[in-house]
Formats: C-alpha cells, sequence, structure tokens
C-alpha cells in the first residue's frame, strides 16, 4: 500500500503520487486503495492521469471505502465526476479565503498572527496589546533610537526580562531587525508586499520609529559588538591645525597623550607637540565656559518662552487646518493611484511602493497634526533645551567628566575644533554663536530678539 502524503493534491507534480504511478507502470501494483477520490487528486491533470491509466488497463481497479467504483464507461464517467467536484471545492475554498482576507485588509485587520508584542484574541477575532511585552517593545525602540544601543544589546536587554521566541530559544538580530522595522508597532502592516491602515491599536509613535530607523541605516550593514568604556575620550574631536590631519591617542607611561597622526593633505610633515589628557581637558573647558548663559537671564528667557507657548497656541489652529488639507491632497493621491492601478496604468510593484510612502507620509502628518491640537510648538522644546544646556554650560566646563564636556563640545563646535601648539581654538555652530566670543563675562551677542534688553 502506497501512501499519498508530501504535498497537498491541488497541485500536480507531487513526488510520492508520481513514484506510485511508476511503480504500478513498472507492474509492481494493479489497484490504489484510498479513503475517496478527493485524497488522489484535486487537479485536472492527475485525475485525468489516473483516467488514462484505467483506459490503458495498467490500473485495474480503485478501492474507496466511502464511494462505489467499476472500471467499466459508467464507473469512469462518475470518477470523472468526483474529481471535478474536488477541484471545484478546493477552487471555491481557495477564493471563498482569498475573499476573506481581502475584506479583513479592507478594514484593516492583520490577517496573521500578532506580531511581538501584541497577542491574538481569538474569541474576538482581534489583535490587542500584550500588556506586558508592549513596554519591553517601547523601551527597545527607546533605546535603539538614542544611538546608545546596538542590536546585540537589545538581545541582552530581553535576555534580561526573559524574553525568547516561541520554541524558547534567544531573540536573534533578526528578531531585532524586524521588529524595528516593522510598521505595525505605529498602526500600519504589510501583507504581500502592500501597505495598509490598521484598525489596531500603535504602541509607538510614527516619530519614534522613523529616529529608530534612521539610526538603523546609519549604522554598517555588520553589527557593532557592545560598546566597551570610553578610555580616550577626546579622540575624533580635533584635528590639526596646521596638516588638518586627525588627532590620534597612546598611552605612555600611564597617561593619555594627544598628537597629531601626521596623515594631513596639506603639508607632508608636522611638529605639533603633544599634550597630556589633563592639560586638553583643562583647554577644553575654558572655550566652554566662554558660552555659559548667565542665570538671571537664562530665567528671563525661559519666562518669554511660557510667554511664546501660549501666544503660539492662537496659531495652531491655522496650522491645523493646514495639515488637514494636506493629508486631504494625500487621499485624493492615494484614490487617484488606486484608479490608476485599476485601469492598468501603473503596475503592481510601482502601486506598492508609491502606496506605502504616501501612506507614511500620511501618518507623519497625522501625527504633527495630533500634537499641534494638544498645543505643542516643536522650535519651542529644542530652544528650551538649548537654554538649559547654555545655563549649565559653566558647571560643565567645571565638574563635568570628561564625557559630559566631549558631548557639551560637539553640541557648540561640531567638527571645527582644532589643536595649535596645545591650544584648542574652533568656531561654534548655530545656535551657539548667539553666544559671542565676548561673552566671557557673560554678554550677549546684540540684536534684537527674545534676550533680555
Amino acid at each position: 500500500m502506497q501512501l499519498l502524503g508530501s504535498g497537498p493534491a491541488k497541485y500536480p507534480g507531487r513526488p510520492i503520487f508520481n513514484a506510485m504511478l511508476a511503480r504500478i507502470e513498472a507492474g509492481e501494483a494493479e489497484g490504489i486503495l484510498a479513503w475517496h477520490p478527493d485524497r488522489l487528486a484535486r487537479n485536472s491533470i492527475d485525475g485525468g492521469r489516473i483516467i488514462y491509466h484505467l483506459d490503458q488497463g495498467i490500473i485495474k481497479t480503485l478501492k474507496f471505502p466511502t464511494f462505489r467504483f467499476e472500471s467499466d464507461p459508467q464507473g469512469k464517467f462518475m470518477l470523472n465526476i468526483m474529481f471535478g467536484q474536488s477541484k471545484y471545492y478546493v477552487d471555491a475554498l481557495s477564493e471563498n479565503t482569498k475573499r476573506g482576507i481581502r475584506e479583513k485588509l479592507r478594514k484593516g485587520e492583520f490577517p496573521r498572527r500578532a506580531p511581538f508584542g501584541y497577542y491574538n484574541e481569538y474569541r474576538t477575532k482581534k489583535i490587542l496589546i500584550d500588556p506586558k511585552l508592549a513596554p519591553l517593545v517601547i523601551k527597545a525602540f527607546e533605546l535603539y533610537a538614542s544611538g546608545e544601543a546596538t542590536l546585540d544589546r537589545l538581545r541582552a536587554f530581553f535576555g534580561e526580562q526573559s524574553v525568547a521566541t516561541r520554541n524558547g530559544y534567544a531573540l536573534g538580530r533578526e528578531h531585532m531587525t524586524k521588529m524595528l522595522t516593522n510598521p505595525f508597532y505605529y498602526g500600519h502592516f504589510r501583507y504581500k508586499g502592500d501597505t495598509y491602515e490598521g484598525v489596531h491599536k500603535p504602541i509607538i509613535s510614527k516619530a519614534l520609529f522613523d529616529e529608530a530607523n534612521a539610526v538603523l541605516s546609519s549604522r554598517w550593514r555588520y553589527a557593532h559588538g557592545e560598546q566597551k568604556p570610553v578610555q580616550k575620550p577626546f579622540l575624533g574631536l580635533l584635528r590639526c591645525a596646521t596638516c588638518g590631519g586627525a588627532i590620534t591617542a597612546e598611552i605612555q607611561k600611564g597617561h593619555i597623550y594627544y598628537r597629531c597622526t601626521k596623515k594631513g593633505r596639506m603639508v607632508s610633515w608636522c611638529e605639533q607637540p603633544y599634550i597630556r589628557q589633563e592639560a586638553l581637558e583643562m583647554e577644553i573647558a575654558s572655550l566652554l565656559k566662554t558660552y555659559t548663559l548667565r542665570e538671571d537671564w537664562a530665567d528671563e528667557m525661559l519666562t518669554r518662552l511660557e510667554d511664546e507657548k501660549k501666544q503660539s497656541a492662537q496659531a495652531l489652529a491655522q496650522q491645523v487646518a493646514q495639515k488637514r488639507l494636506e493629508i486631504e491632497k494625500l487621499n485624493l493621491k492615494m484614490k487617484k493611484l488606486l484608479d490608476s492601478f485599476l485601469d492598468d496604468l501603473v503596475d503592481r510593484e510601482t502601486f506598492a511602493v508609491e502606496k506605502s510612502r504616501l501612506m507614511s507620509q500620511k501618518k507623519t502628518l497625522e501625527e504633527q497634526k495630533e500634537r499641534l491640537q494638544v498645543g505643542r510648538a516643536d522650535w519651542l522644546e529644542p530652544f528650551q533645551s538649548w537654554i538649559l544646556t547654555a545655563k549649565n554650560t559653566g558647571k560643565i566646563a567645571v565638574s563635568g567628566s570628561s564625557e559630559d564636556k566631549r558631548g557639551l563640545a560637539l553640541k557648540i563646535f561640531g567638527s571645527n575644533l582644532v589643536l595649535d601648539c596645545k591650544k584648542a581654538r574652533g568656531c561654534c555652530v548655530k545656535p551657539w554663536s548667539l553666544l559671542g566670543e565676548k561673552s566671557q563675562t557673560g554678554g550677549m551677542v546684540p540684536g534684537v530678539g527674545i534676550e533680555p534688553t
């Protein structure tokens, strides 16, 4: 007796089925025992082969416990009908399944298993947020968006929380990448290359998703290892003033020295001297002090900033209306794109890519509109953060760690710091140019603005 497994009967070319017919053709058997004709074939090719072998006498008989068959014209006719009914059943089942999936997609329901952080509620047929895993997903996105975590660090983070796959294995880098690039977490989902707007509740905002993906895109395709403690905090911060080469660091007799790599393009040699880390740190601290905002001015500016927030709230209604208009334009574009696809003016691949782009823009506009509706002005918060940083610059320069000074120097000078004869100098970037070079006494660049008179 030959079993007919290894593949559904809907498609021809089943290995075991073909091997069975080959053995019958070789004279090893004269008949087939099966539960029902639909177990033999649900496609016209395999069914036609069996009837042809009956006509040629290669197959003498077929035995079914649920169906009576005689190898005569009437029996072959009924067998052909049963094969046709089996094929119709499979085709109708496939079409009904596809129709059900299309209906779910139209309603914004994800037709597959819920991703990590959600779960399928089988009683209500909905996808709900997992109260235990969702906070971990949010934390993972925040860690990665900050740029301070790698994929391996996220793996370790979930391992510390005893989170594993359904089979009990530790989450891998592939799991982390899929999670970070899955739009399901901000309200959209992909299905067979197309993007849809879901009815499920998002876990994170579109802005956080974009920040995490920007970090993911900017990194090497090979994952970095765990970040080690910084032993040379000012490495890569300065360039040589003579030749333009990078400033490197090396340890000599227990001390860290910074020097020019002498690989600049401007000159073939460089005689800039070494400088110890302690002396370089004092140089950088001296530079940072000049960009300290007076405390009384900072307090007054923060007060005016609060007044500005109140005034800006009056203009939010117009901005919200503008966002609504842009969203309506995107909806019109998506409708025209769909009409073009249905009229065969664009191919499916172009339609899917363009639809995904438009939906991403729409989601961004919707989040911007929501922020405006709650009275947030995006430019005020970074300015407020800058005021607080400028107010604390003196404290960081005096008592901050080397890493804090490096981070503040990058904010103020960017890549404009140079080392010249053991002296650090450079020009600041915006908005630190609001604080002039004469600000050693706490002065402000003259001009009309938000600063106190």
